[in-house]
């Protein structure tokens, strides 16, 4: 028990706090603490096998948590307990979630505090450190575009201040005013790396000039400095939008995670924060207040246990998931069965493939009012290939918005507006660019709804290919990065009546689509397109060209290559364009290899790890009592797209795609 006679070591000052205000920020700062006891009393029974403690640090949580508006959205890390017990969720869910039962709030799909739940307006973190700054900068616009007098607030630690998308969060939030708290959970160590190795500034809150935004650097243990902060901060924000760093100075008692332990810790330092315990020296400062009493203290934490041990008892009760890999299968995507729009007149005007996508994304502009297009140089400058030209004047600046180039917050910040109702596009300048948002790509948007349930509304358009002498770095087809990766859906396609379809489709489907657009096709195709508002199904292939000799599966530019070949070499082929690479059309992928018994798979990538591959296995898994010959391959050259012409003739499938068209024919 407390001792009375003690002096609390924190300077905690009240202000206009009533008793039972105080009394509330203890309760709040008292459950964690008897949480995280028992957690690590059930980590030594062998009962939980993983545990993240925040002992030390809970003030932070619970503070902040306290100061915002219950509506308010709060981006977690691994110690902000306090923020879900603070929203007041559901222990036993809670819980189940640690043990990864069906309870918990990803059925067993991630642990710890690795998800969100938007009822209690909590979004939590993924592994990789720094992401849900820009979810929260993301969240941050979407209010400022409504003008709710709403602030979002996320957590970092000390650590997480050296990632890069630390930097293009910040960055990005300054340059739009976003209307953001950043709080750097500063406890002294990342992992067990001390500061003095991390960064070689004073404070971390000094960098904030640096970004143009202000900061503050408080006593992160003291309860009543961070609550009244923020507090201030928030009220001041929701009136007049701007991102505020706020420096916390804390300490972390416990290891990274257990396992861990704290030997790299000097003993010093440990006693020395050991005695600015933030529970216990603001239980000794209402005692001294005479706002507690023994009496009550003790009715509070008898109250809380019984709470804690219901939870549990519930949790682990709990027996294991009840699933099947359909159910699996089946929460890859967010529910959506795709109704397809046909055009309200036969009016069609012969359009370029670029002027198809501008057109497309032009009337998706229309029709989806909470659509906010993101890239590089798109607003008044139109992009580098022209597509949004005029877009700003029409949408505004707001809708149309230029961007720093920082990828990968950019998509971040594509997927917060999602979390609160918004469609976003994310232009890649060029798709090669998209490795510096990779992490967002393939961590985030694409696992999320199969983690706790949310989908991410984001399209990201990828001008993409080589044939434009554009060298390594400027015209890859890497469509295959994503290809793999479960929860993306990807589409290519070959004209400009299915580029404008497969956008316009691409904007209602509320899952994450990777849209790729052949760059040498944007200028060189002309077509037939409808002027009202269409549709093409996603995941529906089409045959491009009928035949009865071979098959060729392919897409993108390819449909062109394969045309362009058997025309010359009088070859009578199924060309299958597949337009939809994830998911693939399988149905189609059969029907036409069942009718020629000869396949052969074309793409621009290079041949090892391309789609190719799995075609060609999944052809000979279950087709090969249909096949009359080998499956056979053409694609790009195993090497970096190389500038010149000649290089990169040799590079591109075309004449690779005749030999191999002879081999199948004599076969």
């Amino acid at each position: 028990m407390i001792d009375k006679a003690a002096q609390p070591v924190i300077d905690f000052r009240r202000g206009k706090l009533s008793d039972a205000a105080l009394i509330e920020l203890y309760r709040q700062l008292l459950m964690p603490r008897m949480i995280e006891e028992k957690m690590l009393l059930l980590l030594r029974q062998g009962k939980i096998s993983k545990w993240f403690s925040g002992i030390g640090q809970e003030a932070i949580s619970v503070g902040a948590t306290l100061a915002l508006l219950p509506d308010e959205v709060m981006f977690t890390m691994h110690r902000n307990l306090g923020v879900f017990t603070a929203r007041e969720m559901p222990l036993e869910r809670l819980f189940a979630q640690w043990q990864g039962t069906a309870l918990g709030y990803t059925k067993g799909r991630d642990r710890s505090f690795h998800f969100g739940a938007m009822e209690h307006h909590i979004v939590g973190m993924i592994s990789h450190l720094g992401p849900q700054l820009s979810l929260a900068a993301g969240v941050a616009l979407a209010h400022k575009l409504a003008q709710e007098g709403r602030v979002s607030l996320a957590f970092t630690g000390d650590g997480a201040t050296s990632e890069g998308e630390f930097h293009e969060a910040l960055n990005t939030a300054a340059v739009w005013q976003l209307p953001v708290i950043f709080i750097i959970e500063n406890n002294g160590y990342g992992l067990s790396t001390p500061v003095n190795e991390q960064y070689r500034c004073e404070n971390l809150a000094d960098r904030a000039p640096g970004y143009g935004m202000r900061s503050v650097i408080i006593d992160g243990n003291n309860i009543l400095e961070v609550y009244n902060t923020i507090r201030q901060l928030a009220e001041e924000m929701r009136e007049k939008p701007e991102p505020v760093m706020v420096e916390c100075k804390t300490f972390r008692m416990r290891g990274h995670e257990e396992a861990s332990g704290t030997k790299y810790v000097p003993k010093a330092l440990l006693e020395q924060w050991a005695a600015k315990d933030p529970v216990v020296n603001y239980e000794q400062y209402l005692l001294q207040e005479g706002v507690l009493t023994e009496e009550l203290i003790a009715e509070i934490r008898k109250e809380f246990k019984k709470r804690i041990n219901k939870g549990l008892d519930i949790a682990f009760a709990e027996g294991p998931v009840p699933s099947s890999p359909e159910q699996e299968l089946a929460d890859v995507y967010a529910p959506y069965q795709q109704e397809v729009v046909s055009p309200q007149s036969e009016k069609a005007t012969e359009r370029r493939f670029v002027d198809a996508i501008s057109g497309g994304l032009r009337q998706a502009m229309e029709k989806h009012d909470k659509l906010v297009l993101m890239g590089q140089d798109i607003a008044d400058y139109g992009g580098v290939f022209k597509i949004t030209e005029g877009f700003a004047g029409q949408f505004g600046h707001e809708r149309v918005r230029n961007t720093p180039l920082c990828e990968s917050a950019i998509i971040g910040i594509g997927l917060g507006l999602s979390l609160k109702g918004y469609k976003a596009m994310v232009e890649m300048q060029f798709a090669d660019f998209v490795s510096c948002g990779f992490n967002q790509i393939v961590n985030n948007l694409a696992k999320l709804h199969y983690r706790w349930g949310q989908h991410a509304d984001v399209v990201i358009r990828m001008p993409a290919g080589a044939g434009v002498g554009a060298g390594p770095f400027h015209s890859q087809s890497n469509e295959a990065w994503f290809f793999h990766t479960p929860g993306l859906k990807v589409v290519y396609p070959a004209t400009p009546y299915d580029a404008k379809g497969l956008l316009l489709a691409s904007f209602e489907d509320p899952n994450p689509v990777i849209y790729f657009e052949h760059k040498a096709l944007y200028r060189r195709l002309t077509d037939a397109v409808p002027d009202d508002y269409y549709t093409v199904e996603i995941g529906k292939a089409r045959l491009a060209r009928t035949g009865e000799q071979l098959s060729i599966i392919t897409y993108g530019m390819g449909v062109h290559w394969a045309a362009e070949v058997c025309r010359e070499m009088g070859l009578d082929a199924d060309i299958l364009d597949l337009r939809t690479l994830l998911p693939l059309d399988y149905a189609a992928i059969e029907a036409t290899v069942k009718k020629t018994s000869r396949a052969l798979i074309l793409h621009e990538d290079t041949l090892v790890g391309g789609i190719g591959g799995e075609i060609a296995a999944y052809l000979s898994e279950h087709l090969f009592e249909y096949l009359d010959a080998p499956v056979l391959r053409a694609a790009g050259l195993d090497t970096p797209v190389p500038f010149s012409a000649q290089l990169e003739e040799q590079f591109l499938p075309k004449e690779r795609l005749r030999k191999q068209l002879e081999r199948l024919m004599a076969y």
